[in-house]
This record gives structure tokens, sequence and C-alpha cells, in this order.
């Protein structure tokens, strides 16, 4: 009678048991969708952390569109956006005439010194600006940057005018469009350059007709990058070169200067255009670079 009652030793539990592989599919569904949620969370709490600073200044009350439509017509912001855009342009083939030999070397030939070389490069990537307007500062300030100077002076280029603001600018972007160049022709397969050169091609020629057509949308890209850069510069041309109203004038220095004195209402105007201008580099950039759809997965 005991023993009837005694149960088995190995008697299975109550209700039936889940099978292991559906337990782990669970999990890692679970584990999916969490992970997505954490990063897709920090993506949107960025994005509309951006979006949100946009928006404040649109609906801000120191915004008036009248006043930005104005901006065309006010002496002073049309010079600053003339030099803006005169000291730019110069800034720009300078960049592409110094980012495609050196991203080239940088990416193809492997020479004594080739880390050092290309750590000094992303120097001005990482120091602060304005440690580049003082250094520019106490260079001129030497008896070399005297010497400099005064070539500068007998040619008609005012350190303290457009040659300054371009030094300035040429020396912060052209980092961003060398590594952008370095980039694209590393992407751009050796061999066939030295394909090209067993048909005949001579090594320039193999350049031009293989390697610089390849890596065309990366370079452009970077040079927008490098113009976009060269736009919104401030710090070194503040200590570098001055702000005088009329020659040494840019549209970053506009907005500095309408803050201090109190025009809130058309530094903020001059602000949008150069949010706007921002857009616009960055849609190019985003089509020269390729495989990007603004829309859809």
């Amino acid at each position: 009678m005991a023993d009837r009652l005694e149960e088995p030793a190995h008697a299975p539990p109550h209700g039936p048991r889940p099978e292991p592989g559906l337990l782990r599919r669970a999990w890692r569904r679970a584990n999916r969708y969490t992970l997505a949620v954490v990063t897709v969370g920090f993506l949107l709490l960025f994005v509309g952390a951006v979006m949100s600073v946009i928006l404040a200044d649109l609906t801000s009350r120191f915004f008036q569109w009248d006043i930005l439509f104005g901006l065309f017509r006010q002496p002073h912001v049309l010079a600053a956006m003339k030099l803006s855009g005169f000291t730019s342009g110069v800034t720009l083939a300078l960049v592409v005439l110094f980012c495609v030999p050196i991203g080239y070397a940088l990416s193809r030939y492997r020479f004594p010194g080739h880390a050092v070389v290309d750590t000094i490069i992303d120097l001005p990537i990482v120091m602060p600006p304005l440690a580049i307007g003082v250094s520019l500062l106490v260079l001129f300030a030497s008896e070399p940057g005297k010497w400099l100077g005064d070539r500068m002076d007998g040619i008609g280029w005012d350190r303290n005018a457009a040659a300054g603001i371009i030094l300035c600018q040429f020396l912060l972007s052209v980092p961003f469009a060398i590594r952008a160049a370095k980039s694209a022709f590393d992407g751009v397969d050796g061999e066939l350059e030295g394909l090209a050169m067993t048909l005949g091609c001579t090594r320039w020629r193999a350049f031009w007709r293989v390697a610089l057509p390849m890596a065309r949308g990366g370079l452009l890209a970077g040079c927008v990058m490098a113009w976009a850069r060269a736009v919104g510069l401030y710090g070194p041309l503040m200590v570098f070169v001055g702000c005088v109203r009329g020659k040494s004038e840019v549209l970053p220095n506009t907005i500095y200067l309408e803050v201090s004195t109190g025009g809130i209402e058309v530094a903020l105007a001059v602000t949008m255009v150069m949010i706007a201008l921002a857009g616009v580099a960055l849609v190019a950039i985003h089509g020269l670079a390729g495989g990007r759809r603004w829309w859809g997965a």
C-alpha cells in the first residue's frame, strides 16, 4: 500500500515543459528588439535635439522674415557675404590643389615617417581653432614671419584682410579634404592602375584615366566639406586677422558684431543663412558620396 502511494523518483513536473529551442529563440528576439529600441532611442534623442534648436530659432520672437530678406539690402552684410564668398572660393581652389596629390601620396606610397606625416596632417583637426590663430600670430611676429609679411605686403596681400582670412581657412579646412581624398584613393584598387600601365598607359595617364575618375565622388565630397568648414570659421580670424567692418568681416564675424551691439534679430537672420548654406553643403556631400537614398530603407 505504501509502495503504491509513493511517487516514482523521476516523475515529470506538473504541466508541459517548454522546448529549449523555443526559449532560446524568444530570448534572441527580445534581445534584438531591445537593442533596436535603445539605439534608435539615442538616434531620435540626438535628431530631436538638433531639430529643436533650429525650430527654436525659427519660432523665436527675434526671428523676422522681413529682416532676413532685408539682409540683402544692408551694405555691411552684403560686404561680409562677398568677402566670405571670395575667401572661401580661393580657399577651395587651394584645397583642391593640395588635397589630391597629398591624398594620393598617403594612399599609394609608404615611406619613412609615413605615420608621423599622417599625424601632422590631422593636427589642425584636433587642435583648438583659437590655438591655430595664436600660432599664426606668433609666427608672423618672428623674424621669418616678418620677412614673409613684408613680401605679402609688397604684392598687395594684406594679412589683416582677405589674405589672412584665406590662410586661416586653408589651414583649418584642408586636412578634412586630405583625409577624404586618402579614403577615396584607398577605395580604388591599385592593381587597376597597374593593369592600365601594362596596356600602354604611363603612370600619369593611369592616374588621370583610372584613379582620379574612380575617386571623384569622395574627392568632391571632401572638398565640399572643406568649403563648409572654411565658410563657418570664426575663432582664428578674430585672433589673427581681427574684425574690421568692411575690411575683414565675414559672416561669422557679422554674427558676433551684431550680438555684441544688441542686434540679435540681424544676428539670428545671418545665422539662418549660414544654417541654410550648411544644409546645402551636406546635401551636396551626401549626394556626391553616392549610394545615399534620402527616403526609404
